[in-house]
């Protein structure tokens, strides 16, 4: 059979468009491309559903058309390729919209506005722009049906979850288990990846890190691939210091070296103690040659001690060119003293495995920054969570869903209990009665002379490990 093609003596891509559309509307040819093959083996394609709260973009029209592209194929194929269109209408960004443009909080639910209120606040919103996408979805060519989609608020639809789910756990393949995942206290909830690459959520903000010392267990240091007549501590660097209170393990990478040096104590000069890192990130932390022309030396004098008080870098000198030099798998199974022990963070507290403090070998652990020693709290991390369950150690939550501390995590000087671990998460009057409360107690415990401005938990943290 020939066919003749109108042939084209000038690319005029916005007529030619037109002209097919036309085509295919008047020869009704999506209709007929499914019709004619009725009988056929079919291929199911439900359409990923969009979001209709916000406008169509060009990454839009690309996933669309490759989804497009399989369709046309299959159905070229001869088989029975039904296109049911589908709308998301649910999920945090919807919510996050409308309670924006309301002017009111997750808490406001109920008080403020009625569940059912907000719920028709948020079917209005979320199909706002489905106009928009109707006419995207005809000007591209892409081949669905819109004209009976699957909503996912109707309950057809949340029904019809709810009986697959149910045929899931006749089968016996549903489990209950833990998993860690980004989760938003203001939301309640936790985040999917989708939610968390919307405009906005990444910034570039300043924050508090900590090398901090963690001391090993007198009993474990006979199993230490060294000796040292000091107190050995490992050095973990960690960009999240209010998890320090749910630490239960220190990760080591099972090839990387290692190196053991004698150091004059960062807090307290007249100290000496043994320090253990890893040797490539040794010059970062630690001064070995002093300024003045100066070798480390035992014991350390005076003029060691006047050129550690002009320093600069905030790093500990060396008095030792390391003592030692070993792999992180001769570290492994060595324990460590609690770094910052509460009433809340006991080992009676631990979740899982009752088992706690000490180091583990962990495949992600690098010498890129940091000291090489990873301070795992398994409950706010997937590779914290994870190599801690594979070493049989347990967790210890000690923040709750609102993002505040347990009450257990206070010392009335520096911690309180029961207060937000991020300052972002205050009001600014909230932050006023915080900052009063802080001048007060520091002011008055002799930490500080005159407080001027409200103090993070994380430097408070770092405040109180400097001292103790």
């Amino acid at each position: 059979m020939s066919v003749k093609y109108k042939e084209f003596s000038g690319l005029n891509l916005p007529a030619i468009e037109k002209e097919i559309l036309q085509k295919w509307e008047d020869g009704h040819a999506f209709v007929k491309s499914v019709s004619l093959r009725d009988g056929a083996k079919p291929f199911v394609f439900y359409e990923g559903p969009p979001s209709a709260n916000g406008m169509p973009g060009i990454h839009h029209v690309i996933s669309r058309t490759l989804k497009d592209m399989v369709c046309r194929y299959k159905t070229m194929q001869g088989f029975h390729v039904k296109r049911k269109g589908g709308w998301d209408t649910h999920g945090l960004p919807v919510e996050l919209g409308v309670e924006k443009e309301l002017g009111i909080t997750k808490e406001d639910i109920g008080k403020k506005i009625s569940v059912e209120e907000y719920n028709q606040k948020c079917r209005e919103a979320v199909l706002r722009y489905k106009d928009k996408w109707d006419e995207l979805t005809n000007k591209m060519g892409y081949w669905v049906d819109l004209n009976d989609p699957y909503i996912t608020f109707e309950n057809n639809y949340i029904e019809s979850l709810w009986w697959l789910l149910k045929k899931l756990y006749d089968k016996n393949l549903l489990y209950e288990s833990v998993s860690i995942q980004p989760y938003s206290p203001a939301a309640g909830t936790g985040l999917s990846s989708h939610e968390l690459n919307q405009p906005g959520c990444y910034r570039d903000v300043k924050d508090t890190t900590a090398v901090a010392m963690f001391k090993v267990d007198e009993e474990s240091k006979s199993k230490l691939p060294f000796t040292s007549k000091y107190e050995t501590y490992f050095l973990a660097w960690t960009t999240t210091p209010w998890t320090l209170p749910s630490n239960t393990a220190l990760a080591v990478g099972e090839k990387i070296d290692y190196v053991a040096v004698d150091i004059i104590h960062p807090h307290k000069p007249e100290k000496v103690v043994t320090v253990v890192l890893a040797k490539n990130l040794l010059e970062k932390h630690i001064i070995l040659e002093l300024t003045n022309g100066l070798k480390p030396a035992y014991p350390h004098g005076k003029d060691i001690l006047e050129e550690s008080s002009k320093n600069q870098k905030g790093k500990p000198f060396a008095l030792s060119t390391p003592i030692s030099e070993f792999k992180g798998k001769d570290l492994e199974g060595i324990r460590y003293e609690q770094l910052l022990p509460f009433e809340a963070n006991t080992k009676e507290n631990l979740e899982g495995p009752n088992d706690a403090w000490r180091v583990i070998c962990g495949d992600f652990v690098t010498t890129e920054d940091g000291t090489g020693i990873v301070h795992i709290a398994p409950s706010f991390g997937a590779d914290d969570f994870r190599v801690a369950k594979q070493n049989g150690i347990g967790a210890l939550t000690m923040v709750d869903k609102r993002g505040k501390f347990l009450s257990g995590i206070k010392d009335g000087v520096y911690l309180f209990g029961e207060e937000f671990i991020k300052e972002a998460y205050l009001t600014d009057d909230e932050k006023k009665t915080e900052f009063e409360k802080q001048k007060k107690i520091l002011e008055a415990a002799g930490k500080v002379k005159e407080l001027k401005s409200y103090l993070s938990v994380d430097t408070r943290i770092v405040l109180k490990l400097q001292e103790e």
